[in-house]
């Protein structure tokens, strides 16, 4: 029986275990990419951008319509009438019904249109590009969302991890202290404090657990992921370490040329200058050149429909020429609004490298900050360590009290925890930095 309901555990365990999923952060940052609203918006912003795009690359070609036209008619109108002695056919106005066919098949080319369509094409690009842009920002900002998410529930994930070896260590100082009470070396009152100290630290394992079950939830609910249900943060592979911090200055260098905010206003302010000459266009006469071909059959004239679509049958070819002299100054207008958006571009673009450079400089010094702190934390729990081991030393040979012993361990679980604080905000600091440098926050 035991055998059995051993077993029936250890399947138990194999299956949750393989119900859970450790996910790392680079297949958190792919699903959320592939599943989030807001980029999925703006993949259809760079698809309507394209089509503008390739709409624009053709329109200087001809155009080409046909057309067609049946009417039926009643009453008063010209037929041709055969005289019956002499054969020849008289046109006279009858009262009879009729039907006439046209056919037309008809071209206009583009031949001078003031620059305006080159102008279009380029804006077209311009402003695909900025789409492009637009649509990588929105993925890095998703991004460095995700991995402040993923680092929070790492470090919810270690205190928890703390938590469970501070319960452990307050059980085995019950234990302890439970087999010198019943030798009659502890008092009841140190075995009351020891297993309040129990109690009090499972406490703990269970609010830290339940922690990280939020960050978890929080973290599933940014991806886009249904449920939580089975979802684990990969714990990182490489070891820890601190890396020389670059200067704001050189990641600005790098930032202006890789970072999609910039790379989107400058192409903003680009295809402003294109809609300049687009309003321009109108001041220039335009040239199109013409041309159709058509036929027509009337059922009042002697002849069969063949003979008419090849007699009706039509040419024309001509030049069109037009030249502005006076729209009510809508052209002058529309090249002022043109000009003004082009400075309103250029502020946004100055705006966007100032907001840029600050970012960067907070982001570096958020980092420095943050070296120092893990720096300092880590020299406070490596002191907390060996203070608590001393101290749990002299508790075991009688030297010192529970008090000390329970405040050396109070001092090791609080420096543990700042340490790891201090360390997952020294991550998350240089994986911002390191974002304005261009590389992949994975």
């Amino acid at each position: 029986m035991k055998k059995a309901i051993l077993l029936t555990a250890i399947i138990a365990l194999g299956i949750q275990a393989n119900a859970q999923q450790n996910w790392s952060l680079r297949q958190c940052i792919e699903y959320a990419t592939a599943h989030n609203v807001n980029i999925l918006q703006a993949e259809i912003s760079v698809k309507q951008s394209e089509v503008e795009a390739n709409t624009a690359k053709w329109a200087r070609l001809p155009n080409l319509n046909a057309s067609g036209n049946q009417s039926f008619n009643w009453g008063r109108t010209q037929t041709a009438i055969k005289d019956e002695d002499t054969g020849d056919y008289t046109t006279k106005y009858v009262d009879t019904s009729s039907q006439g066919t046209n056919m037309s098949i008809s071209t206009n080319i583009p031949v001078f249109t003031g620059f305006e369509i080159p102008s279009q094409y380029a804006l077209s690009k311009l402003n695909l590009k900025a789409s492009m842009a637009d649509l990588q920002k929105a993925k890095e900002d998703l991004a460095i969302n995700i991995a402040s998410a993923y680092l929070q529930a790492l470090f919810n994930k270690e205190l928890h991890q703390v938590a469970v070896g501070q319960a452990a260590l307050s059980k085995e100082q019950y234990s302890r202290i439970e087999s010198l009470e019943r030798l009659g070396k502890a008092s009841l009152a140190e075995l009351a404090e020891a297993k309040a100290r129990v109690a009090q630290d499972e406490l703990n394992v269970v609010q830290t657990l339940n922690n990280y079950r939020l960050a978890i939830l929080d973290l599933t609910q940014l991806i886009e992921l249904e449920t939580p249900e089975g979802f684990e943060v990969e714990d990182p592979i490489q070891a820890f370490q601190l890396n020389p911090l670059t200067p704001p200055d050189e990641v600005f260098a790098t930032a202006m040329v890789s970072k999609p905010a910039i790379q989107a206003a400058q192409a903003r302010l680009e295809g402003s200058k294109q809609s300049i000459k687009i309003a321009q266009s109108a001041l220039y006469p335009s040239i199109n050149l013409n041309g159709s071909l058509g036929t027509s059959y009337y059922s009042t004239l002697n002849r069969t429909f063949s003979q008419q679509l090849s007699d009706n049958f039509s040419r024309y070819v001509g030049v069109s020429l037009n030249i502005p002299i006076f729209n009510r100054f809508a052209t002058r207008n529309r090249v002022r609004s043109a000009k003004l958006q082009r400075d309103n571009y250029a502020l946004q673009l100055e705006n966007t490298k100032k907001t840029l450079y600050k970012e960067i400089q907070q982001a570096w010094y958020n980092a420095t900050a943050a070296e120092s702190k893990y720096a300092s934390s880590q020299a406070a729990a490596e002191a907390s360590q060996a203070s608590f081991e001393l101290t749990s030393k002299k508790y075991e040979n009688g030297t010192a009290t529970a008090v000390a012993y329970n405040e050396a361990k109070q001092n090791l679980q609080k420096a543990q925890s700042e340490e790891l604080q201090a360390k997952y905000e020294y991550i998350f600091r240089s994986k911002i930095l390191d974002f304005y440098k261009g590389v992949e926050i994975y």
